[in-house]
């Protein structure tokens, strides 16, 4: 898995002091942003925290770079909606010999393993095959229907790795960019930090907090899983780790 930062709101945390300053004082818009600064835009930051005041800071964004990830991630990823996703396309771009993201689970178990990377090898397989399969057909269809070579080769590969996809796995690797404002990051990182996230999207959330850290430091200082600032909400489901949980996210990471 490789997560980078790739851009952000300039002064992230001095634009959410200028509009909770807005919003508790009679500043107007003309500098708006002078004064603020770090000692006063940490104040402001923590005002708001703990008032549990959050539409502020909306008004900054994340964008990063993620590769090295499953599709079953992408399923949940997308599931947070409130954020934009580009992602590679299967429909368009040719998988061939595709990257595909082992759990650690089977990767720790010798027959577990070896089962998993045979049927990677017979999903490769039978993805190449139904891709020249569907091409051939299509390819002579355009063809007949007075197609220039060039283009009916083209039009016939999309045509054919359109539907060859459907044979493709969960595991099969992607990479996106994603762009977020940082109330969607809280969110993020109270549900997929949690320890009862599926391990590879708990991973993400995890690296992601640690780079948005680098550069808000005040504002994420107590990000991630809910039970790091107040009780467990999974109940009777429990990890059973608040005190290590809240040790390595505001002590380790912090």
């Amino acid at each position: 898995m490789n997560v980078e930062l790739l851009q952000h709101t300039p002064e992230p945390e001095k634009i959410i002091a200028a509009a909770a300053k807005l919003c508790y004082s009679s500043s107007g818009i003309e500098g708006i942003l002078d004064g603020l600064d770090g000692e006063k835009t940490e104040k402001f930051l923590n005002r708001l925290m703990s008032m549990g005041h959050e539409s502020p800071i909306e008004h900054i964004s994340f964008t990063f770079g993620i590769e090295g990830v499953s599709r079953s991630l992408l399923a949940q990823f997308t599931r947070h909606r409130i954020a934009s996703y580009s992602v590679k396309s299967q429909r368009y771009v040719k998988e061939g010999q595709f990257e595909f993201i082992t759990p650690p689970e089977i990767a720790n178990i010798p027959e577990a393993k070896e089962t998993f990377l045979k049927a990677m090898s017979d999903d490769v397989q039978s993805y190449n095959k139904l891709a020249d399969i569907l091409f051939e057909k299509h390819y002579a269809d355009m063809l007949a229907q007075g197609m220039d070579d060039k283009k009916a080769k083209n039009a016939a590969e999309k045509k054919a790795i359109e539907d060859a996809r459907y044979v493709l796995p969960n595991a099969c690797e992607t990479k996106m960019i994603v762009t977020m404002n940082a109330r969607s990051l809280m969110n993020f990182f109270h549900h997929r930090c949690c320890e009862r996230a599926q391990w590879e999207i708990r991973d993400l959330a995890c690296r992601m907090l640690e780079l948005v850290k680098e550069v808000a430091p005040t504002l994420f200082a107590k990000a991630g899983p809910s039970c790091i600032s107040g009780p467990c909400p999974e109940g009777g489901m429990t990890c059973g780790k608040i005190a290590e949980k809240r040790e390595y996210f505001l002590k380790t990471q912090g």
